[in-house]
């Protein structure tokens, strides 16, 4: 059997070749085409067969494939979408007993380097990280950003993973940085299905490369249909390279290089692919090759057959044109290879592939069988006569290629039936489960950050300092002073938003910093949410530091699905192969109307796991956790508070170096009748309506939590509820909002449930978005009236007499 290492495709240049060289350049391409089709004609079946979930394939896509495959270099990156197969292999970026092992969900990360099992197969990601979270040397290998399954999603991303070569041309400061680009030389190849050009992220994306002029390559699949839906309800003209001839770049004008080129058409594929990028790397303009009459022959996927909606006639034109069956035929009339060299060529790769597949799924098998083995002897151990257990352990042993889920089950099970029978050989199957847990955590559970050796929980607290000269500034000046200083120290900070350069944002915390750092550094971007979040996670693969400013929270919802479907879970669905530091930028909570007064806190808590969500109460906080993250490798959004930006606060001596740690809430005021828990803007409402209730003689002790996400890691609330036994939730969010999760985080974590004397109490908006102004906003939120009222009534309700009713 041939190695099962990585081979990849050469690059062709006629002009230095031999015929005879070239023969083998060209067979050897039709050689991995070939095997790339048996993969997932292959992968189909064991499918269809019930080894794997769900199959998704690249076949039809070979040939352009190669083509792309022999100008991506070393350093360079892909931001693609699920039918890349041939393009990884050809490249080295995976091998076909890899793509088998993540068909089959193999959660071991050296089956799967990609997902470790974590994704569904076809989706390619290279290890940019060492096991303690610090990066590899980036140029010195083909990389791939991590796949989503989400069409046109993976093109926000492709302009920050082009933009960041522009930096590293522009910016001399960066030289430093060699393991992550070579003068800016990278190019990032981006690719879509036609179908899905369609989606506006696309649009935004391909928009904001030419305002850009970055190395920025898409490639368009064109099978002319997305799923069922046929181009003609998809595309205006039914093609994306017409009605995108506007941003064709002319004399005196930027834009874009276009280019048109058949699916099937090998010599052409390879010259037009050769010529696109040359511009594109020399030159840095963005290109679009536009691959049309491309076939699907196993149609969308393995949940459905083609047939159903494509003619007779278009599947006999799908066969005929089958990009490896005209190469085939364009190589037989070269005289590179004869029908009778490639018949051996194609038998020999069919039998190749299938001893991959074989081994992979052997050893996918291999740890469940022994786990296997060993439950059943577990279970018939403890049976001692018991049918019932019997019959479980007969059932698993009986049970081919069982997963882990059913021997898992199995033993769960057989502990359960077993209760009220405790042996010796019942507690070897209870200490055999507890021993995997942990194991099992690791597998499917684990990485959700990349908890390396910069995690910002690991940052060392660094208190602000302060003396008798201490000025009183601003909170947008303390921001500033915090960002100054930082971008003095650290020349991979950069940040971008829609008025963040000129006039320094909205709210003038980056005020007079462009003028200062450059246009290269902090600059503006036009009104495209998705892909300036996009923009920042690419330049954060590849080893800058940006910060993505969003001007409200409440227009975080445009960037949403970028952020949850992307940037939150990089870390878990490559099991820390890959991570992205991107802050998220941006200010809500109080203000007056419906899309300026965010608050949107559930969606963000339910939609962001994997970064940490920062709500600080004013500047100074707001600067110190800024100093934690820049020092760190995390992802994080910090929701600065809108109504804060001209209070005044204290500059601390040491503003761009104090930290304020993540995950620790702060006691901003002791008491000892009930603990009132809050954070953001709505602390200062907590504050004020504290100096009314000590008036009644009520004592609340007030916690900022801070962040939410971690939320109050050593238990403060817990430890304050332990003196009050009363808690009163304060929050901005909807009702259930960000109130439930704290709630849950505080009863049931913390098991602040056994300290209450009382119900636990929520304080939050109304349903609705606020209307306009001040009026709208104090019959909307939480007003001081609110807390002061909702306090003392807790205090009725337990000492009715002290305290009477109010209403």
């Amino acid at each position: 059997m041939r190695s099962v290492g990585k081979v990849i495709t050469n690059e062709i240049d006629a002009s230095e070749l031999s015929f005879d060289a070239f023969k083998a350049i060209v067979i050897d391409d039709y050689r991995i085409a070939v095997e790339s089709r048996q993969a997932s004609l292959l992968g189909r079946k064991e499918v269809l067969t019930g080894k794997a979930k769900f199959g998704i394939f690249g076949d039809g896509k070979e040939v352009p494939q190669l083509a792309m495959a022999k100008v991506f270099k070393k350093g360079d990156w892909r931001a693609g979408y699920y039918r890349d197969q041939t393009f990884a292999f050809a490249t080295g970026i995976s091998t076909i007993k890899e793509f088998f092992a993540q068909l089959y969900a193999n959660p071991d990360v050296n089956a799967d380097p990609a997902s470790a099992g974590r994704q569904m197969n076809c989706h390619f990601a290279t290890r940019s990280l060492n096991d303690d979270g610090t990066w590899r040397d980036l140029t010195a290998v083909k990389n791939s950003s991590a796949d989503i399954s989400t069409t046109g999603g993976q093109m926000a991303r492709l302009v920050g993973l082009a933009y960041a070569s522009k930096l590293y041309k522009q910016n001399k400061e960066l030289d430093y940085l060699k393991n992550f680009s070579v003068n800016g030389s990278e190019v990032a190849f981006g690719t879509i299905g036609n179908a899905s050009t369609s989606e506006g992220v696309f649009f935004e994306a391909f928009n904001a490369a030419g305002v850009l002029q970055i190395p920025m390559a898409i490639s368009v699949w064109d099978d002319g249909f997305g799923i069922s839906v046929p181009a003609k309800y998809q595309t205006t003209k039914e093609s994306i390279s017409e009605i995108l001839k506007g941003f064709q770049r002319h004399e005196g004008s930027k834009g874009y290089e276009i280019f048109k080129v058949r699916g099937w058409d090998y010599p052409a594929l390879c010259e037009t692919y050769l010529k696109a990028i040359e511009i594109c790397r020399n030159e840095h303009v963005p290109v679009l090759i536009h691959v049309t009459e491309v076939t699907q022959p196993q149609g969308h996927s393995t949940s459905g057959s083609h047939e159903r909606y494509k003619s007779k006639e278009r599947l006999a034109w799908e066969k005929e044109h089958d990009c490896i069956t005209k190469m085939r035929e364009w190589m037989i009339e070269s005289a590179i290879a004869t029908k009778e060299e490639l018949d051996e060529l194609e038998e020999t790769a069919k039998k190749y592939v299938k001893e991959i597949q074989k081994e992979a799924w052997n050893e996918f098998l291999d740890v469940i069988k022994q786990e296997q083995a060993d439950v059943v002897r577990m279970i018939n151990n403890m049976a001692n006569g018991n049918a019932g257990l019997s019959k479980i352990a007969a059932q698993l042993a009986s049970t081919h290629d069982a997963l882990r889920k059913e021997v898992v089950s199995a033993a769960r099970k057989a502990i359960r039936q077993s209760v009220n029978s405790p042996s010796a050989d019942r507690d070897t199957l209870i200490k055999w489960y507890e021993s995997k847990i942990e194991v099992y955590s690791e597998l499917y559970n684990s990485k959700l950050f990349t908890d390396g050796i910069e995690s910002p929980l690991k940052a060392i607290a660094i208190a602000a300092e302060y003396d008798e000269q201490t000025k009183m500034l601003d909170g947008r000046e303390i921001l500033n002073a915090c960002f100054d200083a930082n971008f003095e120290r650290d020349a991979r900070l950069v940040a971008f938003g829609e008025d963040l350069g000129a006039i320094g944002d909205v709210n003038q915390g980056f005020a007079g910093l462009q003028a200062k750092y450059g246009e290269a550094r902090i600059n503006d971007t036009g009104i495209r949410e998705a892909t300036i979040v996009g923009q920042g996670i690419g330049l954060a693969m590849r080893g800058l530091r940006p910060i993505a400013e969003i001007q409200y929270l409440d227009y975080l919802l445009y960037a949403i699905t970028v952020l949850s479907d992307d940037l939150a879970t990089l870390s878990y669905r490559t099991k820390g192969g890959q991570k992205a530091p991107l802050i998220i930028r941006s200010r809500g909570h109080r203000l007056e109307g419906i899309w300026h007064s965010g608050s949107p806190m559930g969606m963000i808590l339910g939609s962001l796991r994997g970064m940490h969500i920062c709500v600080p109460r004013n500047m100074t906080q707001a600067a110190g956790m800024y100093n934690t993250l820049f020092r760190a490798d995390e992802p994080a959004l910090v929701i600065e508070c809108l109504n804060g930006y001209r209070l005044k606060e204290k500059l601390p001596n040491n503003v761009g170096e104090f930290t304020v740690p993540l995950g620790k809430a702060e006691m901003i005021k002791e008491g000892k009748d009930i603990t009132v828990v809050s954070y953001g803007s709505t602390l200062r409402l907590v504050e004020e309506a504290a100096e009314e209730l000590e008036s009644f003689g009520i004592a609340i002790e007030v916690i900022d939590v801070q962040t939410l996400l971690p939320f109050d890691l050593d238990q403060l609330c817990a430890q304050s509820l332990q003196k009050t036994s009363k808690l009163l939730v304060v929050d901005e969010d909807v009702p259930g909002g960000a109130s439930a999760f704290i709630l849950q985080q505080i009863l049931e974590v913390q098991k602040g449930y056994y300290l209450l004397d009382s119900k636990p109490q929520t304080l939050t908006a109304k349903a609705h978005r606020p209307p306009y102004g001040s009026d709208g906003d104090y019959f909307s939120k939480p007003s001081v009236d609110d807390v002061v009222e909702a306090a003392y009534q807790m205090m009725n309700e337990t000492n009715p007499d002290r305290y009477p009713k109010l209403y």
